[in-house]
């Protein structure tokens, strides 16, 4: 487990922790991140692929963890960044160094976490990866979200983010207890997303649905039946933007692996990997994929 800095494709440097030898490794994965959520808690589930012989790195993108500057410590009023950004250079930097670590025949391979399975398609440089999982990744079309946060979404996107942003210059997302301090410009640009029966295609239109279609690298969703956040319906409309991707959908019950609850969350805590985590080392390994 070695803390490093590693340069967006434009320069930014951003933070990350490699876990594994690279020397050895059969693959490499790049985990990336859910909307606000920092790189340590995907720790135990590095390190348990890594222990395997994937060459792990994680990583925050701009204005999140450690990858936030010190001069913004404090209020991140200023700070530019959207989520093509978090994809199209944070993302794809990150990809772009882990394909120069890993050995030259080790397949490098996605891990992505809810925003991290929606932004796969937006990265330039895509075609370096072997395999994708996406892990609780769903449209975020807020009326297809899971019942409990359709009722209190609306909140969110009609009063709380069209307030917050102008006076904050921000989203302060730690001092109002939701999601996390985000970026300005991303904090926008998903409340447009979310509020569009298309989520990103509303705003990408034509060309960025062909995109998406054109991917043709096997992937396979792992979605959750208790999940308070994305419902089937919202697993389904993202998963129907990779319509060129062979794909493996798998949808599971707590009761199916003997857990009381998983959730949005609840994959990557380290109670689960006897039961779930096994299901992405099997399909990162050299085997018939469908």
């Amino acid at each position: 487990m070695t803390p490093i800095r590693f340069p967006a494709t434009d320069g930014f440097e951003l933070a990350g922790t490699l876990y594994g030898d690279a020397a050895g490794a059969r693959a490499a994965v790049l985990i990336a991140p859910a909307m606000g959520v920092p790189q340590s808690y995907y720790a135990d589930f590095a390190r348990w692929l890594a222990e395997r012989g994937h060459l792990v790195l994680s990583f925050d993108y701009r204005g999140m963890g450690a990858s936030r500057p010190p001069e913004h410590a404090r209020s991140l009023r200023g700070f530019e960044a959207d989520i093509h950004t978090w994809a199209e250079q944070d993302a794809a930097g990150a990809l772009a160094w882990l394909r120069a670590q890993a050995p030259e025949a080790a397949p490098l391979h996605w891990v992505g976490h809810s925003l991290g399975g929606q932004i796969f398609g937006l990265l330039p440089n895509r075609e370096l990866v072997a395999r994708a999982v996406t892990v609780g990744s769903g449209s975020g079309y807020w009326r297809e979200n899971a019942p409990k946060l359709r009722r209190m979404v609306w909140w969110m996107w009609y009063v709380l983010v069209p307030l917050a942003l102008p006076l904050a210059g921000y989203f302060p997302g730690k001092r109002l207890k939701k999601v996390g301090d985000l970026p300005r410009g991303v904090m926008a640009q998903w409340r447009r997303w979310c509020l569009s029966p298309h989520y990103m295609m509303g705003e990408g239109g034509a060309a960025l649905r062909r995109h998406y279609a054109e991917l043709g690298t096997p992937m396979l969703s792992l979605s959750f039946t208790d999940d308070e956040f994305m419902s089937q319906r919202n697993i389904e409309s993202l998963h129907g933007f990779y319509a060129g991707a062979p794909k493996a959908m798998k949808r599971i019950a707590p009761a199916d692996v003997g857990a009381r609850r998983i959730g949005h969350f609840g994959f990557f805590r380290l109670q689960h990997q006897p039961a779930l985590w096994t299901e992405v080392d099997d399909w990162l390994r050299p085997s018939p994929l469908i």
